[in-house]
Formats: C-alpha cells, sequence, structure tokens
C-alpha cells in the first residue's frame, strides 16, 4: 500500500460527511421524538424514529427558535434537515432546520403508500383506460349541487355546446361520509346508464379537503365503473387518487366541461405536447439551477466559521451530557449499595436456616403420621382378613346354613342315636337359639 491510501480516522469522517451533504443535502421525513433534549446552549438534541429505525438529529438554537410547536417525546412531526455526520464520533446525524406537525405529512405518506399499492395492482395501468366516445350528447356531473364546480361546468357546456345534456348526480364532496356518497352516485350513474360520461370533482382545497377522492373505496369505484370517468377534482396543482384511475384527468372542473364539449383536433394535441416539452425544458433547467445552487451553499458552509463554532458547541453539549450521565450512574449506583449489603446480610441470616428446619422437621412429623396410618390401616384390614376366615371354619356359620348340634344335659355332643335313651331331654342349638327336647324313640 502507498502512503497515500493511508488514511486517518479523522479525515475518513471528513470524506465521509462531505459525500453525504453533497449527496443528500436537504430532504423531508416524517418520525417520532425520542430522547429529547433541550441543552443549555439552546440547541436541541432527539432522535426521529419509526418502527423499524431511528436516527439522531440536532436542531440548533438559529432554527429552533422559529418552530411553533413544543416538541415532546412520542410526538410525530415532519422535518426538513440536512444530512450530516457528527466526524468527532463518527455518528450519522440530522441537521434539523425546520419542524412541525405531523398532520398533513402523514396524510401525505398515506397517500404515496395506498397510491403504490393501487398501482401494484395494475389500478392505474393505461390499459384499462377508455376512451371517451366521439359524440357526446349527455354528460352526468357528480359533485355537490351547491359547489362551484358543477357552476362552471353547466357555465362552459352552456357556451360551447348548450345542446349537451347534463344530469347531476349529488353528493357529499368533503366530509367523513363523502366518499361513502361518491362511491353511490357513481354506481347509480352506472345503473341508470343514461349518460355517455361521467366528470367526478369538485373545486380545490387543501389535502384534508379533497381526502374524500382519495379514498380506496371511491378509486375501486371508479376503476368499476363501466361508464368512462373524467376526474376533475381542484386546481391544476391538486392531484389526487381518483386522478390517476380515472379514464382521463381535468385540471378544472371548467377543462372537464371543456374535454367532453369539443373534439379531440390535431392542433390541441399540438399544444398540449408544445406545453408539456415546455414544462420538462423548465423542470430540468431549474433542476440544473438547484443542483448548482446547492453545490455553492455546500462550499460556502464547509468554510463558514459558524459551521465550526456550531460544531463546537454540539461536542461541548455532547461532553456535558455524558457528565452528567456519569454522575447520574455513580449516583445510581451509591444508592443501591446499601440495598445490596441489606439483600445480602438477609440472605445470610439464621432465621432463613431455622425456617428450612422446621418446615423439613414438619414434614417428617407428617410422614411419621402418615405412616403409622398407613401401618394401622394396614393392621385392621389383615385382621378382618383373619376374622373373615374364622368365621368361615365357625360351627355358627354351618348353623347358619340350616344345621343343629344336639347336646345331652351334661352338654356333652351327642353323634350317635346310640348315645341316647327314650324320655331322655336333649339340648338342640340352632342359629338363633336353643330347643330342648325328649327323646320318644332310640334306635
Amino acid at each position: 500500500m502507498t502512503q497515500q491510501q493511508i488514511l486517518q480516522v479523522s479525515e475518513l469522517t471528513k470524506k465521509v460527511r462531505f459525500l453525504i451533504e453533497s449527496e443528500l443535502n436537504t430532504v423531508w421525513l416524517t418520525g417520532e421524538i425520542s430522547n429529547f433534549i433541550a441543552a443549555n446552549s439552546g440547541h436541541w438534541y432527539l432522535s426521529l424514529k419509526d418502527s423499524k429505525s431511528q436516527v439522531k438529529c440536532a436542531m440548533f438554537k438559529g432554527n429552533n427558535r422559529r418552530v411553533r410547536i413544543t416538541p415532546r417525546n412520542g410526538q410525530q412531526v415532519l422535518v426538513r434537515a440536512k444530512v450530516s455526520l457528527y466526524e468527532p464520533r463518527g455518528d450519522f446525524q440530522l441537521i434539523l432546520e425546520q419542524m412541525e406537525d405531523a398532520g398533513t405529512g402523514l396524510l401525505r405518506q398515506k397517500f404515496e403508500q395506498l397510491k403504490e399499492t393501487l398501482a401494484h395492482e395494475g389500478l392505474f395501468s393505461l390499459q384499462y383506460k377508455k376512451t371517451l366516445p366521439k359524440h357526446i350528447t349527455c354528460v352526468g356531473v357528480v359533485t355537490s349541487p351547491t359547489g362551484a364546480a358543477v357552476k362552471d361546468i353547466i357555465t362552459v357546456l352552456q357556451r360551447r355546446n348548450p345542446s349537451i345534456k347534463v344530469i347531476i348526480y349529488p353528493t357529499l364532496v368533503q366530509g367523513e361520509s363523502a366518499a361513502e356518497n361518491i362511491s353511490q352516485a357513481i354506481n347509480i350513474a352506472n345503473h341508470r346508464n343514461e349518460c355517455d360520461v361521467l366528470i367526478v370533482g369538485r373545486g380545490g382545497g387543501s389535502l384534508e379537503d379533497l381526502w374524500c377522492f382519495n379514498d380506496e373505496c371511491v378509486v375501486r369505484t371508479i376503476f368499476t365503473s363501466r361508464l368512462p370517468i373524467i376526474s376533475a377534482v381542484g386546481h391544476e396543482i391538486d392531484t389526487t387518487l381518483s386522478d390517476y384511475v380515472a379514464d382521463l384527468r381535468a385540471a378544472t372542473p371548467s377543462a372537464a366541461a371543456e374535454l367532453v364539449s369539443q373534439d379531440s383536433d390535431e392542433l390541441c394535441k399540438h399544444l398540449q405536447q408544445l406545453q408539456q416539452r415546455l414544462q420538462n425544458s423548465i423542470k430540468q433547467k431549474q433542476h440544473h439551477q438547484q443542483q448548482q445552487l446547492r453545490a455553492l451553499q455546500h462550499r460556502l458552509a464547509q468554510v463558514h466559521p459558524e459551521q465550526k463554532l456550531l460544531q463546537q458547541q454540539q461536542k461541548c453539549d455532547d461532553l456535558t451530557l455524558r457528565l452528567q450521565q456519569a454522575i447520574t450512574h455513580k449516583l445510581e449506583h451509591l444508592k443501591q449499595q446499601p440495598q445490596h449489603l441489606s439483600e445480602q446480610l438477609h440472605y445470610l441470616s439464621p432465621a432463613k436456616n431455622i425456617s428450612y428446619w422446621r418446615q423439613t422437621t414438619q414434614q417428617l412429623e407428617q410422614r411419621l403420621i402418615n405412616a403409622l396410618q398407613y401401618k394401622l390401616t394396614t393392621s385392621e384390614n389383615k385382621f378382618a382378613a383373619l376374622i373373615e376366615q374364622l368365621h368361615l371354619v365357625s360351627p355358627l356359620a354351618t348353623l347358619a346354613r340350616g344345621y343343629s348340634i344336639t347336646r345331652n344335659e351334661s352338654d356333652q355332643v351327642i353323634n350317635s342315636s346310640k348315645q341316647v335313651q327314650n324320655n331322655e331331654v336333649i339340648n338342640i342349638q340352632l342359629s338363633d337359639g336353643v330347643i330342648k327336647a325328649k327323646v320318644i324313640t332310640s334306635h
């Protein structure tokens, strides 16, 4: 390796910082505030995060004075920031220039996510676009019956082609239930099938005002419509998902009325092409000038003493924060040390062993009682079995089966008739008592 290929760490971080700032420069993003710190110097330090990532940020007091909100942890914000690198630690960070409540920013993010999903499904594909009829005799208008849009459409149609019939399908065009109303109106128009083309739109407004035309239900209803639909929502700068899915997009409601009241001639197409080429040329020129401006601003920022001062202030704030954290950690450790010693003393206390042996003695006592009880039960069962066996061979059991024992007056058992004489009294023992009898005849 040559000497020119070996870099110092500080040289590497400086190069990386230059590359990051020159490539990305200013970005807009939304995220949740966490680890917010307002330093004594007046600067703010925080992290912006979402469900997957987080990035450290710094907002210097010259910029945060213009912030109208009070930042707090857990708050969703929209920020404009310069992408940079904190050279002393090599940390990737954002230098915040502007901060506001997410609000519209989150709504715009939701718009882009839904747009990407629907585009992936093919709802915006050109192959599904229906062409407008060449001869339009009836136009359906899905909008508010009292708004300026319907008046503009009717005025233009009457001026350009009074013979075109207009059918208004009234609906709400703003509010929570507006999306459902718009979908129902489009479905009614398709069911009646009484017009050649539908104009769906309203006048201009904020993103929140026009949000019903970004509703997924409305977009899918427009996509499944059998009638060709022209989207005429807002002014030229307003763009909704209804514009992407519709068969044709008009910049304004008046422009939509012009589209349905005239034939598409070559001159109009040529003018549109020239207009598009002019817009593209202006955009390219503007983009080139912006790139040059950003490069010059970046070069100026590198040599500006304020930049060095801000870096030193940030480094000072960082060291102050680390010192505070170290002191806090040491104090917490000292606070916990008596509790730790108390826990060790409790663990070595003889009371714990006394309790253990008391419990062990009680268990052994219970086992002895159980063993004695088991021995007594076993002996009782064995004795009962012996009694049962004795009963089986007992004479009393034989008597119970109908047999008897005969004895003479001397209580001797008589086994033969020869042992008795006539008129001799004998005792006959049965199972339930004794019968005295006299011998009448002896053989």
